[in-house]
């Protein structure tokens, strides 16, 4: 049952350090300074020395000034007191005040945010360094089957009419399950196709406690405490994001479009072995389309093509492209074209399209099927999947070339470019490689059954 749902043990150490950080005491000068910058207040001291500025904040935990410095004027320098001596930095303002990464809108802030990093890492660099060596994310088994025991409560509370708040007897709230307790979930459902995906990390702000999702530890600091995955919402450290294997999954309400979103992404984020518009276009274009004149060649109205690829982003696997909505068959195939182009990753990887390239090259017919074998077998999952399905729609387009005069050397001109970009984003390297690219996609349709 749901109320069985323990979360895990949060480790408080961190956040107790926190609580105990020395606070930021502001000197103000006695005095009113000439040319002092609009942006920093009665902080800001003028032109003095290391040395003044340590007399001025002498004995004073916490307590910083500003200064010009004399060496360099026009460059302003941040004096805080911490551990009994003066920590000097060079202070920074495009907007936002920053000595490091961080960027903070005020002087205040920035200083309660060192203060916390400083005395947390003073106290606890050693807990911090080994922080990553026994994470929670390896011991969440428990969790494994949380998503259907919360739902069957919520269906049964509905049902006796209750009030739809589920909390266990330590009074947890069900918002408290993490993402990475729904990664746990995911991944023991299987349904769930197993593609391997990184996650994508974000430097994020987290308002009020947060705690990592790898380590169990507390983010500290004020602002930028971590990264959040944007795709599945995973919440860790930025020294743990490192040790996070390559399991994310993504989460639906996350992912705000379908066209120009990474391949992997979509398809975890949907639970399909493809990407839907491929299928869907795919099934719609094989229905009522195989016989059509120049299929994949001709262009279908672009502003109808746009209109497509709206409908997915809007209405995702139910987006209706019959031929009642688009009965010109040219536009489904654009929109097709167009999902692909749009990837921005290609299905035929950037990290592979050299070494396929290279595989073209080679004179010998069988010699040249067996590199580009061996190249397609670096292909992530999805992307390998999502290649093997259309080469297997592509050559029922070429059983027909009598009646839509396609054949595979006519299908590799139009998808070579479409399904495998150079990296570097040259014209001179387009333009060489193109009919390389042909050649590829042209031995794909044609040896499709012995590829694949």
């Amino acid at each position: 049952d749901a109320e069985e749902y323990q979360p895990p043990i949060w480790k408080s150490y961190l956040y107790q350090l926190q609580q105990e950080a020395p606070r930021p005491k502001r000197i103000i000068c006695p005095r009113e300074v000439e040319n002092r910058p609009k942006y920093y207040g009665r902080e800001f001291h003028g032109i003095i020395s290391r040395e003044q500025a340590d007399e001025i904040l002498a004995g004073v935990e916490g307590a910083y000034i500003l200064r010009e410095s004399q060496r360099q004027p026009g460059c302003y320098t941040l004096a805080l007191r911490f551990g009994n001596q003066t920590l000097n930095y060079r202070l920074f303002y495009d907007g936002k005040h920053f000595v490091g990464e961080k960027r903070f809108e005020s002087i205040h802030d920035l200083v309660t945010d060192g203060l916390i990093t400083l005395y947390i890492e003073t106290k606890a660099s050693e807990y911090i360094s080994k922080m990553t060596t026994n994470p929670i994310y390896e011991h969440i088994g428990y969790a494994t089957l949380l998503r259907e025991k919360v739902s069957r409560r919520l269906s049964r509370t509905k049902n006796e009419s209750r009030k739809a708040s589920v909390t266990s007897e330590e009074n947890t709230p069900v918002e408290k399950i993490t993402s990475l307790v729904r990664r746990a979930a995911l991944t023991q459902n299987d349904n769930h196709f197993n593609y391997e995906k990184a996650h994508n990390f974000k430097v994020h702000t987290f308002r009020g406690p947060h705690w990592c999702e790898y380590c169990a530890n507390f983010m500290w600091g004020l602002i930028a405490q971590g990264v959040r995955c944007s795709d599945c919402g995973l919440n860790v450290h930025k020294q743990c994001s490192k040790y996070v294997p390559n399991d994310c999954q993504p989460d639906l309400k996350r992912i705000k479009r379908v066209y120009c979103c990474d391949l992997t992404t979509l398809v975890k984020a949907h639970n399909t072995q493809r990407p839907m518009v491929v299928d869907s276009c795919i099934r719609e274009i094989e229905a009522r389309g195989l016989k059509s004149e120049g299929l994949y060649r001709v262009s279908g109205f672009t502003e109808h093509i746009e209109d497509v690829k709206m409908a997915f982003d809007r209405d995702g696997d139910k987006a209706d492209i019959s031929a009642s909505i688009y009965p010109d068959i040219n536009i489904i195939a654009g929109a097709l074209k167009l999902y692909f182009r749009d990837l921005p990753i290609p299905v035929i990887t950037y990290d592979t399209y050299s070494k396929f390239i290279e595989a073209a090259k080679i004179s010998n017919p069988d010699e040249r099927l067996e590199a580009i074998h061996e190249v397609l077998m670096l292909l992530p999952a999805a992307h390998y999947e999502t290649l093997r399905y259309l080469m297997i729609h592509l050559k029922k387009v070429t059983l027909h070339e009598k009646e839509n005069f396609m054949n595979a050397e006519n299908l590799g001109i139009v998808f070579g470019p479409t399904l495998m970009r150079p990296p570097e984003d040259s014209t001179l390297a387009t333009l060489n490689d193109m009919r390389y690219q042909k050649l590829i996609v042209q031995i794909l349709i044609e040896n499709e059954d012995v590829l694949f």
